[in-house]
């Protein structure tokens, strides 16, 4: 194992409960939602925290894509077996985990992204494979070590070195990684219900007129039990659940690639 990554230390903290877990940390690779997804599709369930130095091939929500190198961003995949009675709202536990093991002015724009002043500090990439009675979840996470460049960006990028000077990508894991794992297994056993307070207070849409690309326009007015953005149209309340469909500030321009159902 990489020491400069604490991947020892993870491991130490992780394994008493989780004996079969392990730590990867990988010199290059496309991406590290898709190695999993590729490892969970051929049998392989076991638990793993996978890190990569450099991305080649990043994936993000709808489709989009970036690279990645450690020097300007922390990029790792937690894969497990998963077994909650409601998946709803898994993203937002784990964007609420990964925000406050970071910093206390972080926000959380819904249903994937981390914010930092209005602009984009980590997003969050959840993918499932199921082969016969196992359900394997990939839960991909990217922070802006470093500012990149903003060009071709829909959402301004901002920076932990804004808020925590000298930090870099195995610090920042080191604050994450085991964590997060708890904050999983937790959803797993509680659901996201116990969390929509939580969420709420550091809702980047709470109170912002919003737009969705289904059509929907309105005041966003935080999440319910189950995780949906809950968005005060003339019509009344709306719930929004489907994570094909991408919310934005009024005003802010809509991207040519978003998905509209």
């Amino acid at each position: 194992m990489t020491t400069q990554w604490h991947a020892e230390a993870i491991w130490e903290a992780v394994a008493p409960q989780w004996p079969t877990f392990s730590v990867e940390v990988l010199p290059e690779i496309d991406s590290t939602n898709s190695e999993l997804m590729r490892r969970a599709r051929a049998g392989q369930f076991a638990p793993v925290l996978l890190v990569a130095e450099r991305q080649t091939g990043g994936r993000g929500r709808l489709g989009r894509s970036w690279q990645s190198d450690t020097q300007g961003a922390l990029t790792f995949s937690l894969g497990l077996p998963l077994q909650p009675r409601d998946w709803s709202g898994l993203s937002l536990a784990v964007g609420l985990s990964v925000a406050a093991c970071l910093h206390p002015t972080l926000q959380l724009k819904w249903p994937n992204d981390i914010w930092l002043q209005g602009r984009k500090l980590a997003g969050i990439l959840i993918e499932t494979a199921s082969v016969g009675e196992v359900r394997y979840v990939v839960i991909g996470v990217g922070i802006n070590i470093t500012t990149p460049n903003a060009t071709g960006l829909t959402t301004p990028p901002a920076a932990l070195s804004e808020l925590l000077p000298g930090i870099d990508a195995p610090a920042a894991l080191a604050r994450v990684a085991v964590p997060l794992i708890t904050a999983v297994r937790h959803f797993e056993a509680e659901g996201f219900s116990g969390l929509q307070l939580a969420f709420n207070t550091r809702d980047a849409l709470l109170g912002q007129s919003v737009q969705c690309s289904d059509g929907t326009v309105g005041m966003a007015r935080g999440v319910n039990a189950q995780g949906a953005l809950l968005v005060q149209t003339a019509a009344g309340i709306k719930k929004i659940t489907s994570a094909e469909v991408s919310v934005r500030p009024s005003g802010a321009p809509t991207p040519p690639d978003l998905l509209s159902l």
